[in-house]
């Protein structure tokens, strides 16, 4: 198989157009999503370092958005150093087992931060509607293990999908219309029948994504609930802001989501998809930190 591996690889060429639709863009494209990269960078590393060295942040609040960083930082740096390299360089092409890599890695982030959030939904539900008992109900080797689950299923659910994607055929010249090997756009310059893994990809991807929402909206119905049964405008306020981050974090992730699940199948769909995958892999990455940091004191 590793010979197979290598034969595939020695015969495979693989590009990736990134915005070449653009040329004149190129350069200041660079700079934006430089910008962008470098925000996400110092915001995420930042919040990280300050939940760590700060005893007084040594809570479960803060404990899930420091994992959160880092899946957004790993999110960003999987296909954004590719992406500034592409926009000055002439040569875009990659290596076959680069480009396969940069695409399980990122599927491996998107499902890992998919499950961080339904933690984080967990823990806003217990700390609204059972905040006398907050400490007892989510103790820190609970946060443990939930977290650990979230990075193992996120990985899981990669090996599933490797398993699918080592049959399939690559060999020859092939142009990926993205600015990263993303999972529907590999599958799709395969000279392999991809309906199958196409399938089976798409029912995967629907499952982690609508088991996760569905949690999350349950999560947050209990919320409302509770926060309408408290009589003074002050206490429904200090309720409000507990989950406030989080409310607008999870709403800018699955719209982001759920945008690139809907859109239509044409042609011109693509540029669309594109811009949609920018705000996924590095806009929501770099304003993350930016709302915690400043829905929080």
């Amino acid at each position: 198989m590793v010979r197979a591996a290598r034969n595939v690889s020695l015969r495979t060429t693989i590009a990736i157009l990134s915005f070449t639709d653009y040329p004149e863009l190129q350069i200041h494209l660079f700079f934006v999503f430089l910008i962008i990269y470098v925000i996400t960078v110092v915001g995420n590393v930042g919040m990280i370092v300050l939940i760590k060295i700060d005893p007084k942040y040594h809570t479960p609040m803060y404990f899930f958005p420091t994992h959160l960083s880092f899946v957004d930082l790993c999110n960003s740096s999987i296909s954004t150093p590719k992406l500034l390299e592409n926009l000055v360089m002439a040569d875009q092409s990659i290596f076959y087992f680069s480009c396969i890599l940069q695409y399980l890695l990122s599927y491996t982030a998107v499902v890992t931060k998919l499950f961080l959030l339904v933690v984080m939904a967990y823990d806003c539900l217990v700390a609204i509607c059972n905040s006398l008992l907050y400490t007892v109900a989510i103790p820190q080797r609970l946060c443990d293990l939930v977290v650990a689950g979230s990075y193992l299923w996120g990985m899981s659910s990669t090996l599933v999908l490797l398993c699918y994607t080592i049959h399939l055929n690559f060999s020859g010249y092939h142009v990926i219309n993205h600015f990263f090997c993303e999972s529907t756009a590999l599958i799709a310059v395969s000279s392999s029948d991809t309906h199958i893994p196409h399938v089976f990809f798409s029912g995967f991807a629907t499952f982690n994504e609508v088991s996760t929402l569905l949690v999350i909206l349950t999560s947050y119905v209990f919320i409302l609930v509770t926060v309408l049964k408290i009589h003074s405008a002050s206490g429904r306020h200090k309720a409000f802001s507990t989950c406030a981050s989080h409310l607008t974090v999870i709403t800018i992730f699955q719209g982001t989501v759920l945008s690139l699940y809907f859109v239509p199948k044409f042609q011109n769909s693509r540029q669309t998809f594109k811009v949609a995958s920018v705000y996924h892999t590095a806009i929501n990455p770099m304003l993350n930190p930016l709302i915690y940091s400043l829905m929080n004191k």
